[in-house]
C-alpha cells in the first residue's frame, strides 16, 4: 500500500470557515455541516470558562475532523497566573499529543514557552488592530493573527498588504464584544470578573443612564453599550479578495442547533464563492456535504444583525432596547381576544404571511408599538410569551402578556418548526472518491483516489489467477463498493482491462476492499504531531499605542515568563496586569470602544454638527447603572473612538 499525492494548483489559496464547538457532540455537528476547522476550549485556560473539554473528547475531535483534513485549534488564550504556568505547560503537551493542529494564545509567556509545541494564532484577545501590530506577531514565530472585530475591509486589506505571509483570521458571524477584545477591564474592576480570564459578566449588556456634566438625564435606563449580533454572510468574497484566509463563527456557548443553521448557511456561500472562482479559492478541507434542510439565520439566535464597520461607522449597530434575542418579525398584532368571562383561552390573530406552531416563543417591545424592523423608538422593554395552540394565524395564549395592543409588532425568537428539524438528521459529510481494481502480477490492486487533489492508497490482493466461467464484473463491482457508514462516498467505479475475467471469492473481494477503505482513511485521516515551523525573525519595535503607554497594564502581564518576555522587548516600566491589582482606582480606562453613543444618537460632533448645535451636551458625559454607579466617557474624535473610565 502506498500513498501518492500532488500539489495545489499554482495561485489558488484556500479559504477556511471557522466554527465554535462548545463540546464534541457541537464540534462534530460543525464538521459535518461543512466547517473546515473547529476552535474549541480546553478544560482550563479558554478564554470562555464555561466551555471547558477534556483532553480525551479533543482528541476524539481531532480524530473526526482529520478525516476531512480539517483541523482543530484548541483555545488557551487567558492571562495565566505564575502558579499555573506548569499546568498549562502540560495540558499544551497533552493537546499536541492528540494532534490539535493549532493555539489560540494570548498571554506572551505561553507563546514564548510553547512555540516549539504547536503552531500558534495570536487571539483576537492580543488586540490585533494595526498592521504594526500584525508585523511584530510575526516576528515573534505566529503563523496567524485573529484581527480585532472592529476592522473594515480597507482596514483588511492593508494589514494583508503590509504583511501578505500571516493568516487572516477574521469574525464573520455571532455576538459582537463593545470593547476591543482584550482591553476591557469593566468587569473586573466592578465585578472581580476578568475577561481576560475567561469570566466575563458581559457590562456591556446592562441598561445605562446617559448623563452629562450637569447631572441631567439625556437618556433612562437603555442597554447602551448593547451591540447587534454580527452577520457578513453577503460580504465573504470581499473579505477574501481583502486577503481573509479564515472566516469565523462566534459562538462557544451556543447550543448543536446554532452551529449546525450557521455553519450550513456560511459554508454553501463558500462553496458558490469557490465554484465561481475557481481559480482563485478553494474549500480548506475536504469531503462534500449534503443537506437535509435549509438553513435559515434569521431563525438562529441573535440581537438583530449587522455588518459592524465593514464599511466604515454606521448608524444603527447597536441594540440599545434589549441584549436580548429579538429573532425574526412574523406580523403585527391585528385583534385581541383577552378571553371575557368565559374563561376560555385568550388569543391574538396576527396579520402576515408567517406560519406559526404550538410551542413557539414570540416576543414585542412593551412601551413602543407599531415599530417596523430598523424603526427606533423611545424607552422600550422586550417581553416574551409561548404560543400554546395555532389555528391559522389565530394563536391560542395561556395568558396575555401585560401591555400587547393591536397594531404591535411581533418577533419570534423560538421557532419549534424548524427546532424540530434541527432534531433529525440535517447534513452528511462524505468523501467521494473513485475506485479502480486491477490486475498485478502477483494478483489483483484495488486503488482508491481522491478527487480534485489526486491523492490515492493501492491495496493488493495476492492471489492465484483462476479463469471464471463468465466475466465477474458485477459481483466484482458490488462487493468492492459497499462503503456503507464509512466516510467515503462512490464517485465512480473502474475496471481496468480484463480483470473481470477470473473468479475472485466474494470474501476475498469483501477484506480487499475494507483493508483498502482503513488504509484510506488512516493515510488521510491520521495526523502526525504538528509543531510550529513559523520562522520567527527581529520583532522591531514593540508596538505601544498611547494608551499602553499611559495604561501599562493594557499589556495583560500575569506571570514572570511574560514580564521577561516584554523586558526582552524593550518595555522598561513594566506593569503588572488589571487583574493583579492596580495603583489607582480612578481614572482607569476600562474600555476601548469603536462604537460611540453620540455617534449612535444622532449627535457626533464631526459628521453630523449643523443637527447638533441645538442639542449641546456639557461634557464630560457619564454612564450610570441603576445602583448609582458611574463611569466617564471620552469621545476622541482624532482616533473617532469612545473611552470608558473608571470614576
Amino acid at each position: 500500500m502506498k500513498k501518492e499525492d500532488t500539489s495545489l494548483k499554482s495561485g489558488v489559496r484556500r479559504l477556511e470557515l471557522l466554527a465554535p464547538a462548545k463540546n464534541l457532540e457541537c464540534g462534530m455537528a460543525a464538521i459535518d455541516h461543512g466547517a473546515d476547522a473547529v476552535y474549541i476550549g480546553a478544560i482550563r485556560y479558554g478564554a470562555r470558562a464555561a466551555a471547558g473539554n477534556s483532553v480525551e473528547d479533543i482528541g476524539a475531535l481531532c480524530r473526526y475532523a482529520h478525516q476531512f483534513s480539517a483541523k482543530v485549534y484548541v483555545t488557551v488564550n487567558t492571562i495565566v497566573y505564575d502558579e499555573e504556568l506548569s499546568d498549562t505547560y502540560s495540558l499544551i503537551e497533552d493537546l499536541q499529543k492528540v494532534g490539535v493542529d493549532a493555539l489560540l494564545v494570548q498571554d506572551m509567556g505561553i507563546a514564548k514557552n510553547c512555540s516549539h509545541l504547536l503552531p500558534l494564532h495570536a487571539s483576537t484577545q492580543t488586540d490585533n488592530r494595526t498592521a504594526e501590530k500584525v508585523r511584530w506577531l510575526r516576528g515573534l514565530g505566529f503563523k496567524r493573527v485573529v484581527l480585532a472585530r472592529e476592522l473594515s475591509l480597507d482596514e483588511i486589506r492593508a494589514i494583508h498588504d503590509a504583511v501578505p505571509d500571516v493568516e487572516l483570521e477574521v469574525f464573520v458571524h455571532g455576538a459582537l464584544c463593545v470593547s476591543y477584545s482584550g482591553v476591557c477591564y469593566a468587569s473586573q474592576h466592578c465585578l472581580g470578573r476578568s475577561a481576560n480570564r475567561g469570566e466575563c459578566a458581559q457590562m456591556c449588556r446592562m441598561k445605562y443612564d446617559l448623563i452629562d456634566a450637569d447631572g441631567r438625564e439625556i437618556e433612562h435606563g437603555r442597554h447602551l453599550l448593547s451591540l447587534k449580533d454580527l452577520c457578513q454572510i453577503d460580504h465573504l468574497e470581499e473579505l477574501a479578495d481583502a486577503g481573509a484566509t479564515s472566516f469565523k463563527i462566534e459562538g462557544r456557548l451556543k447550543d448543536v442547533d446554532y452551529v449546525k443553521n450557521v455553519v450550513a448557511a456560511y459554508s454553501q456561500r463558500l462553496d458558490a464563492l469557490c465554484r465561481r472562482k475557481p481559480n482563485e479559492y478553494e474549500r480548506a478541507s475536504k469531503g462534500k456535504v449534503r443537506y437535509f434542510f435549509e438553513p435559515n439565520l434569521k431563525k438562529t439566535f441573535n440581537r438583530g444583525y449587522t455588518t459592524y464597520f465593514l464599511n466604515g461607522r454606521q448608524a444603527d449597530i447597536a441594540s440599545f432596547d434589549t441584549p436580548k434575542a429579538l429573532g425574526e418579525y412574523v406580523g403585527k398584532v391585528k385583534t385581541i381576544d383577552d378571553g371575557g368571562k368565559s374563561h376560555r383561552l385568550v388569543s391574538i390573530v396576527v396579520s402576515g404571511t408567517a406560519a406559526f406552531s404550538n410551542g413557539d416563543g414570540l416576543c414585542f417591545f412593551k412601551g413602543g408599538w407599531s415599530q417596523e424592523p430598523g424603526e427606533r423608538g423611545g424607552e422600550r422593554e422586550l417581553v416574551g410569551f409561548r404560543v400554546n395552540r395555532v389555528e391559522g394565524n389565530r394563536l391560542f395564549l395561556l395568558k396575555m402578556p401585560e401591555g400587547l395592543r393591536p397594531g404591535m409588532a411581533l418577533y419570534r425568537n423560538n421557532d419549534e418548526a424548524f427546532a424540530k428539524l434541527l432534531a433529525g438528521k440535517t447534513a452528511e459529510r462524505r468523501l467521494p472518491v473513485t475506485m479502480i481494481f486491477a490486475e498485478t502480477a502477483e494478483g489483483f490492486e484495488l486503488t482508491i483516489a481522491e478527487g480534485g487533489r489526486g491523492k490515492k492508497v493501492k491495496c493488493h490482493l495476492p492471489s492465484e489467477k483462476v479463469l471464471a466461467e463468465k466475466p465477474q464484473r458485477e459481483n466484482i463491482e458490488r462487493q468492492l463498493t459497499k462503503l456503507g457508514n464509512t466516510v467515503l462516498s462512490l464517485k465512480s467505479f473502474e475496471i481496468e482491462g480484463s480483470a473481470d475475467r477470473y473468479f475472485i471469492p466474494s470474501s476475498a473481494l469483501a477484506d480487499l476492499r475494507r483493508r483498502a477503505v482503513e488504509a484510506f482513511v488512516e493515510e488521510f485521516g491520521s495526523h502526525e504531531p504538528v509543531v510550529n515551523r513559523q520562522e520567527g525573525e527581529k520583532s522591531g519595535t514593540l508596538p505601544a499605542p498611547k494608551e499602553y503607554q499611559q495604561f501599562g497594564y493594557m499589556y495583560n502581564i500575569a506571570n514572570g515568563e511574560a514580564r521577561k518576555f516584554y523586558e526582552a522587548q524593550g518595555l522598561t516600566d513594566v506593569e503588572k496586569a488589571f487583574e493583579l491589582g492596580t495603583e489607582k482606582k480612578d481614572g482607569l480606562l476600562l474600555m476601548q470602544c469603536r462604537h460611540c453613543i453620540r455617534y449612535s444618537l444622532g449627535r457626533c460632533k464631526r459628521l453630523a454638527k449643523d443637527e447638533v448645535e441645538d442639542h449641546k451636551w456639557r461634557e464630560p458625559m457619564y454612564l450610570r447603572l441603576g445602583n448609582g454607579r458611574r463611569f466617564r466617557l471620552e469621545f476622541d474624535c482624532r482616533e473617532c473612538q469612545m473611552n470608558v473610565y473608571s470614576i
